[in-house]
């Protein structure tokens, strides 16, 4: 795959951009990785634009959750596009500005005020699983494929995105994804923790499109406040904003969906929130 290739072959094939593109579907916007000549590998213009999306969807309010995948049935993402490296990252400034916008997509993508879903079908490496990881729940098929390749292509991974790495699924299981570097698959990613739930190949497209629609139907405010404190509960001590989170909750129990989740409750009707 895209970064299991030599990369002396690599730096000569022509770089393909690839695009980022969303697609909506009432209060789901899905944002589509696609570049599916290299099994949807993340060009530099991927990387920003994503980041770019995903800062305009952060303020649209008629946005409920925000699904990741890649373009097609084959990739997730199958990591950084190497055949771009020999122009992007062969000197210390280029690798400094390229990992500034792999990490300006991943911290965008994990502080976005939104649910965020990993939707995850076929191939996930390297950057992919950096990725997926930014979001809040992921899924993916039983036979997805699943590898960290950085240990066998010599390149370092950035302190940033191995912090975010280890929190989400563990000192144990980081170490042996990336010491071993080896291929797997999605049972045993949600054994490591790096996908939530993992399907057969003929559920996995009803199950996503049911999580998302669950979520869609939440009370936004209450997912907001909640995603503001998973995240602060995961800083050091120090360094903790609570007020932030406060406040978030103190926003739940002012709102109109407040009262009308009461009032859906007595009435034994679903709640209609409209996330104010």
């Amino acid at each position: 795959m895209t970064e299991n290739r030599n990369k002396r072959d690599a730096d000569r094939d022509p770089p393909a951009a690839g695009t980022v593109r969303i697609e909506r579907d009432g209060a789901i916007a899905h944002v589509v990785l696609s570049n599916p000549a290299r099994y949807n590998a993340m060009s530099l213009a991927m990387w920003c634009g994503l980041a770019d999306a995903l800062d305009a969807l952060g303020t649209e309010a008629d946005v409920r959750v925000i699904a990741l995948r890649g373009d097609g049935d084959k990739a997730f993402v199958s990591g950084a596009d190497i055949s771009e490296f020999g122009a992007q990252r062969s000197d210390p400034r280029g690798v400094a500005a390229y990992d500034e916008a792999v990490e300006r997509a991943q911290r965008t993508l994990a502080d976005i005020p939104k649910p965020t879903v990993a939707c995850v079908r076929g191939v996930c490496m390297g950057g992919g699983i950096g990725l997926a990881l930014a979001c809040d729940l992921r899924f993916s098929t039983v036979d997805s494929r699943f590898r960290m390749p950085a240990a066998r292509l010599g390149l370092g991974y950035a302190f940033v995105g191995m912090q975010r790495i280890v929190g989400q699924i563990g000192a144990a299981a980081a170490t042996e994804l990336f010491y071993l570097a080896r291929t797997f698959d999605g049972a045993e990613a949600m054994r490591l923790g790096i996908v939530h739930r993992a399907h057969e190949h003929d559920e996995y497209a009803d199950a996503c499109a049911r999580y998302l629609t669950d979520i869609a139907g939440n009370a936004p405010l209450t997912l907001r406040a909640a995603k503001l404190a998973i995240r602060e509960a995961q800083r050091m001590p120090l360094e903790r904003d609570v007020d932030v989170v406060d406040r978030a909750v103190r926003a739940c129990f002012d709102s109109d969906d407040y009262r009308e989740g009461r009032a859906a409750f007595a009435e034994k009707r679903p709640p209609r929130f409209r996330g104010a």
